[in-house]
């Protein structure tokens, strides 16, 4: 039976204004998931009106009360495991191992976010007049306008809300057409149950053809007071944009051109099974994900074939299917445009050693290529898809330069069976995260996260996010009368 749903606003859910709805695909099928509320322009006004008259209350709430409720709501998203795998796999194609990894990181995410409440906020400052006490105090912002993506939607739907929230602000959030249920409503539904009040996190969800309207309405709206994106550089420039305008401090996580370097004292079936997992979780859809394998010269030719081999033997198809590993993308036109990468880089020159070809509706082959030319699409742009790229190197300078060569900074792996030399080479690389010992792919929710360059700025995760979402106040105490000049 195909889902509803409306609208979440003031705690309550309502059609859209206009009456409009729209229709969430299941990208394995094709056919009609869900059908949820379309909203406009007039339901983001109504949203921001509701989150600002909540403001006041919940940022009043003592933060051992708005702990308990972060609390009981990272033990009902574990308990909603199987909700979660199903939305995930009927609405994005998410398998169910990745499912059950979005619910168990969210839920911890959840507990960070409260034990990050009830942490030290603010300091004491040296003042300079005798008897005075200086405070730098740190104060919820008000309204904030939150940015899902599809691709890991109950780690990422959790992501856009919990700082905010945990900061003592309010929230509205526009949630992925391509996602809506997982990484919005479902999220909301889970705390909302957990006792969040009502008003305080609202979610708008939208036609795709009015993404554009509907962004710019939150973003702009003059009680929105700063601004959570996580998807595309290329979305993510145009929401930065529209945040500058309107002087809003935003967060920014983007794209990545990630590198996997694997150095020549690495053990290459332990760089084949990371690598393999960096590349291919989720079909290659993860910010995070490997695009580019920089192998050592010494270690290319056992490196490649053992690779190719696993990569091969990878099983595709049903992601509802426990075994599966390369599900759908998110849409046959995603597909689609993976394959255009494919097509594009070897007719410029490139090698396909396994892979390639046409996708069977969304799902695209599990698909390895090399000798990939600087003038294809696919050397600098994000494939976010099963694809990576092998590349070889003869130094530590090479492989170094060869990392960096890409307006992208998020994140990176090491393989190296020493730590120090590991260390060397990761001070060197321009990314906001580098992993020694192991491959590019990994959150946890009390590390800083996020990039540098045109993967965005800002930082989520532990205090990190609870300072991006919150102003520093400047209060002085005089404990003795003042002296003036007139």
């Amino acid at each position: 039976m195909t889902i509803h749903r409306e609208l979440l606003i003031g705690g309550k859910d309502v059609p859209a204004v206009s009456g409009r709805t729209t229709e969430d695909i299941n990208p394995y099928t094709g056919e009609v998931y869900a059908t949820l509320a379309a909203g406009g322009v007039e339901d983001i006004t109504l949203a921001v009106d509701a989150a600002q008259a909540a403001f006041a209350d919940w940022a009043a709430v003592s933060p051992f009360a708005r702990r308990a409720i972060f609390l009981k709501a990272a033990d009902l998203l574990e308990a909603r495991g199987e909700q979660a795998a199903d939305l995930m796999a009927g609405e994005a194609g998410g398998t169910r191992p990745w499912a059950y990894f979005n619910v168990a990181l969210a839920a911890n995410m959840l507990r960070e976010a409260a034990a990050a409440i009830t942490a030290p906020r603010g300091e004491v400052l040296t003042a300079q007049e005798e008897g005075a006490l200086g405070l730098a105090v740190r104060e919820p912002v008000g309204v904030v306008a939150a940015f899902a993506p599809w691709n890991a939607p109950v780690i990422l739907g959790v992501r856009a809300v919990a700082a905010p929230l945990a900061a003592g602000n309010t929230v509205v959030v526009k949630p992925s057409e391509d996602a809506p249920l997982a990484c919005g409503l479902f999220v909301a539904d889970v705390l909302k149950k957990a006792g969040l009040p009502d008003g305080v996190l609202n979610v708008v969800t939208n036609a795709p053809e009015d993404a554009a309207e509907v962004a710019e309405a939150l973003v702009s709206d003059p009680r929105v007071r700063a601004v959570n994106f996580t998807g595309s550089t290329n979305i993510g420039r145009i929401i930065g944009t529209h945040a500058a305008t309107h002087l809003k401090p935003a967060v920014l996580e983007l794209g990545g051109k990630n590198a996997i370097i694997v150095l020549d004292d690495a053990d290459v079936d332990y760089a084949v099974d990371a690598v393999t997992f960096g590349v291919f979780m989720n079909a290659g859809q993860i910010c995070m994900s490997g695009d580019r394998i920089l192998v050592h010269e010494s270690l290319a030719e056992e490196f490649t074939a053992k690779f190719t081999a696993k990569v091969a033997a990878l099983p595709s198809g049903n992601p509802a299917e426990p075994t599966t590993v390369i599900g759908p993308l998110v849409s046959a036109a995603a597909a689609q445009r993976v394959a255009r990468l494919v097509a594009d880089a070897t007719a410029k020159g490139a090698t396909v050693l396994t892979g390639g070809g046409e996708p069977e509706g969304a799902v695209h082959p599990a698909t390895v290529l090399r000798d990939v030319p600087r003038d294809a699409d696919l050397y600098h742009g994000e494939a976010f898809g099963p694809v990576c790229v092998i590349d070889t190197f003869a130094s530590d300078d090479e492989a170094v330069a060869k990392a960096n060569d890409t307006d992208n900074g998020l994140t990176a792996g090491i393989i190296t069976e020493n730590g120090t030399r590991g260390l060397t080479v990761a001070r060197r690389l321009r990314t906001g995260i580098v992993h020694i010992g192991d491959q590019s792919v990994a959150d946890e929710p009390q590390a800083p996260f996020g990039g540098f360059h045109a993967s965005g700025y800002g930082r989520f995760g532990g205090r990190w996010g609870i300072e991006a979402f919150s102003n520093t106040r400047w209060v002085t105490l005089a404990t003795q009368h003042a002296h003036f000049p007139f």
